[in-house]
Formats: C-alpha cells, sequence, structure tokens
C-alpha cells in the first residue's frame, strides 16, 4: 500500500511562491529575522494569490468568486478548506500571531476586483486611491509585522507604496497595453493629448512620454517623501521598506530617456539581491 502524499510545508510553499512571482519582496525577507520572515512571506504570499487571479481567469466571474472566498476567510467564514490551502494557513497564523487587522487585507482583495475588468483608471486620485489599499498596505501591514504600529510607519507606509506601486504602472505599461487594460489614469492621459488607443497599440509618442514622465515625478517626489521619514521609525521596523531601494533603481531605469516604454525590461534577480543587499547596510536603513 502507498503512503499518501504529505502535506506540503507551509512554508515552503509561500516562500516558493513569493521567490517566483515577486522577488523582490521575497529578496528584502531575508534580512528579516526569522519568525517576521514566516509572516512577511505569508503577507506576500497572500498579495501574489490576490494579483496572479488575474491572469487565471479568462472571466470576471470566476475572478470575483475567488475573491470572496478570500474575503470569507479574512471575516471567519471559511474553515475546513483554510486548512487545506497552505497560503491562507500560513496568512492566519501571521494575523495572530502578530495581532494584524484583518481589514486591510480585506480591503487589498476588494480593490483588487479592478483588476478584473477592462475599464480605464479614471484619475489621478483613484490611482493614489487603489495604490494606498494595495502597496501601501502591504508596507503597513509588513511594519507591523516587524514591531508595534505608529503614525510615523503609517505615514510612511502611504507614501513607499505610491512611489513603488506607481513605478509598477510604468513597468508594467507593455503587459497592460496588450490586454486592453489601463492602469495610466484617463484623465493624466488627456490632459498630455494622448489617447487610449495610441497606448493599446504601442505607439511611443511625445505625448505618452510627457505622461510617463509626469508619473515618475510623481514616484520620485513621493520616494523622496518615504526615505526622509525612514529615520522617524526604529531601525527593527525599517526592513519592511528595504523594497524602496529597488523602487529607487527602477525608478532610475524607468526614466532613461532612450528607453521603450513598450519593451519589457525586467530586473535580474541577482541585481535586485545586490540592491537590496547594498541598503540593507546603508545608513537609511541601520542609522
Amino acid at each position: 500500500m502507498n503512503n499518501p502524499t504529505p502535506p506540503p510545508d507551509t512554508v515552503t510553499f509561500c516562500a516558493d511562491l513569493v521567490r517566483s512571482h515577486d522577488f523582490a519582496r521575497y529578496a528584502a525577507t531575508l534580512f528579516a529575522p526569522a519568525a517576521e520572515r514566516r509572516a512577511l512571506l505569508a503577507l506576500y504570499a497572500f498579495n501574489v494569490e490576490i494579483v496572479r487571479v488575474r491572469d487565471q481567469v479568462s472571466q470576471p466571474l470566476p475572478g470575483e468568486i475567488r475573491f470572496q472566498w478570500w474575503t470569507d476567510l479574512l471575516s471567519g467564514l471559511v474553515h475546513g478548506s483554510a486548512e487545506g490551502n497552505p497560503v491562507a494557513a500560513e496568512l492566519l497564523r501571521a494575523v495572530r500571531d502578530f495581532g494584524l487587522p484583518v481589514e486591510p487585507l480585506s480591503l487589498l482583495v476588494d480593490e483588487h476586483q479592478f483588476d478584473l475588468y477592462n475599464d480605464p483608471m479614471p484619475t489621478m486620485a483613484a490611482l493614489e486611491g487603489y495604490l494606498a489599499a494595495t502597496s501601501s498596505a502591504l508596507f503597513d501591514l509588513a511594519a507591523r509585522i516587524m514591531g508595534a504600529p505608529s503614525d510615523a510607519a503609517e505615514h510612511l507606509a502611504r507614501h513607499a507604496g505610491l512611489a513603488q506601486g506607481i513605478a509598477q504602472v510604468i513597468a508594467n505599461l507593455p503587459r497592460d497595453a496588450a490586454h486592453r487594460q489601463l492602469f495610466v489614469p484617463q484623465q493624466l492621459l488627456a490632459s498630455h493629448g494622448c489617447g487610449m488607443e495610441d497606448v493599446f497599440a504601442g505607439k511611443d509618442t511625445p505625448a505618452l512620454r510627457a505622461v510617463l514622465a509626469q508619473l515618475t515625478g510623481e514616484a520620485q517626489q513621493h520616494l523622496t517623501t518615504a526615505m526622509s521619514l525612514l529615520a522617524q521609525v526604529p531601525p527593527a521596523v525599517r526592513p519592511a521598506f528595504l523594497p524602496l531601494s529597488q523602487v529607487r533603481a527602477d525608478l532610475k531605469r524607468l526614466s532613461q530617456p532612450a528607453r521603450n516604454p513598450f519593451a519589457p525590461q525586467p530586473t535580474s534577480r541577482l541585481r535586485t539581491l545586490w540592491t537590496l543587499w547594498r541598503a540593507s547596510r546603508s545608513r537609511e536603513f541601520t542609522k
């Protein structure tokens, strides 16, 4: 008689998932203590699962159903099935062990429903609201894992998430345009005379470059503010914000004048590790 297949190691499962789909955040966890690292990996694996729904469904309804499962899980309505989901099991453990608030996790799920549809992001304010509930929320929850919550860390997390999220909108333009999905605010395109169809067609126009330059400037301002706020949080909390060093490198790369905005330019894992390692030893993150 064959032995039954043992259940997956939930910690390894989450680590592998984050390493495969969100390497910058995975690399940042390597600089956290073991218990905190486990919780961070659970948080980031949960985010990967939510973000990936967009690519795993061809129609919105199946995506809505998956999101509802996570919403029910976080509200305590899912019990037995959560034990068979390694990400859910690890996330619930992190919530319990570190006293994480559930509301931001539920709001993150709700906000990603936007991903399931091809409605354009209407305004800069709408984009900032989306990023505050997603990227900024992840920074805030990571900071709570690393230390006691504080107004300073929450303020820092907001700017960190906006900087990171806007940089990702710029970097993801090739993929989003190919799917006729628009995270670049429609209002911003209109103000520069850039048509959505030109974006979907992959046309590198002066108007689009003006739009992306403005977005890059917005991200840079949030990054500058975030880096200036780092000193206000305890050194033990700062590893939660190590991904900012990758954001800084990304913005430098994305602002190169000769760059084709529709040509994907993934960063190598070795370079990402080097960027985060250097940041982990810098005065910004240690003093």
